[in-house]
């Protein structure tokens, strides 16, 4: 809805193509492009059409007869202007909207008509507008105005700012509130009975904060309808029906009416994880209860190594060789073959004994 006020733009249907070129086929080692016609200068034989090309033609044209426009139905434009109505009454929607209404009196706010019909200067309606406590929604108006990112700022749309409040009445065309609220930075004016949604909720983000006169609030009921009788104006409408009466659901999921009702939560079976006892001590502890006892003597083993002094790791090495060197002297097989297969002891054998005595080792 947003879009639908575009205005057509496209690029001329001759750009890029107002040149005789023809494509010079296969054959001559060249691209198969339009290649412009003649001779006898340097734009003969250069490519033209192509998008690829020096002075061609953009890639997929744009035409005036894109789809610019979207059709909505009626009914939905009503839902949404009866949505966003609805939404200019709660105020939490209007402070997530960035409004400041933390000084008026109450929301919706309604002007009563007798205060207004005195107002015909720009000053008396922004003296208006402080008393009911807008100074400082006025004030972020003022603050927010800033130039535009993009090239917007060079297209006669060179500021934007934030919006302020939307005032809604019922007056002629010859009033003079249009000429009082007009020139106010942030301040629009709409009239109850021509009500447009782009106003009621700019950017889609409904909550915007709306000052009622007192004769265009009482009209809402003969323009939209009530849940008791349809529209007078609109043919059969009436607004459409909340669905919730309190929107708190957790309020009303965690009330003693909802929850006496429900059966008990059922206890979900736990599936056991299983877990390696070689990787996970805590499982071998549970299968040998002496991993323990051995995992703490290790310990203390390696703490005792480790504050060692030096002559007790040269006398732990010794040890260690001297061992080693008695083990291998309790194999007395072992050494009775070396002394049979060394030169001192056999020095004639033939060569099958020496394989056999080999393959014996």
């Amino acid at each position: 809805m947003n879009k639908n006020h575009r205005q057509a733009y496209a690029v001329s249907a001759l750009a890029g193509e107002d040149t005789s070129a023809v494509s010079w086929g296969t054959g001559r080692a060249v691209s198969r492009i339009p290649r412009v016609s003649g001779g006898g200068t340097n734009r003969a034989g250069q490519g033209a059409f192509g998008n690829m090309c020096r002075k061609g033609r953009m890639f997929a044209p744009t035409k005036v007869w894109r789809r610019w426009h979207i059709k909505i139905s009626v009914g939905q434009k009503r839902y949404a202007t009866c949505s966003a109505l609805a939404a200019t009454a709660v105020a939490p929607l209007v402070l997530a909207r960035g409004h400041r209404i933390s000084q008026i009196p109450e929301v919706p706010l309604v002007v009563a008509d007798i205060d207004l019909q005195s107002i015909a200067k720009t000053k008396d309606a922004i003296a208006l507008l402080n008393a009911l406590g807008c100074e400082s929604e006025l004030k972020k108006v003022v603050d927010s105005r800033h130039i535009r990112a993009g090239k917007g700022k060079a297209r006669n749309r060179r500021y934007v700012q934030a919006k302020g409040p939307l005032i809604i009445h019922n007056k002629t065309k010859g009033a003079t509130l249009e000429q009082a609220f007009r020139n106010i930075p942030g301040v629009e004016l709409a009239n109850v009975s021509r009500l447009n949604f782009l106003k009621l909720a700019p950017g889609g983000h409904v909550g915007r904060f709306v000052i009622w006169t007192e004769s265009a609030f009482k009209q809402l009921d003969s323009l939209f309808g009530t849940r008791a009788r349809t529209s007078k104006q609109k043919k059969n409408f009436r607004p459409p029906r909340s669905v919730l009466t309190n929107c708190d659901i957790s309020r009303i999921v965690n009330s003693h009416e909802v929850q006496s009702k429900l059966r008990n939560k059922r206890k979900t079976a736990k599936h056991r994880h299983h877990k390696n006892p070689l990787r996970n001590f805590k499982a071998m502890a549970k299968l040998n209860p002496a991993a323990v006892v051995l995992k703490r003597e290790k310990h203390k083993e390696q703490l005792r190594l480790a504050k060692r002094s030096k002559e007790e790791v040269k006398r732990d090495k010794k040890l260690k060789i001297m061992r080693e060197v008695t083990k291998k002297k309790r194999i007395p097989r072992t050494a009775f073959k070396k002394l049979l297969l060394s030169s001192e002891a056999a020095p004639a054998r033939s060569a099958v004994e020496v394989g056999v005595l080999v393959g014996n080792k």
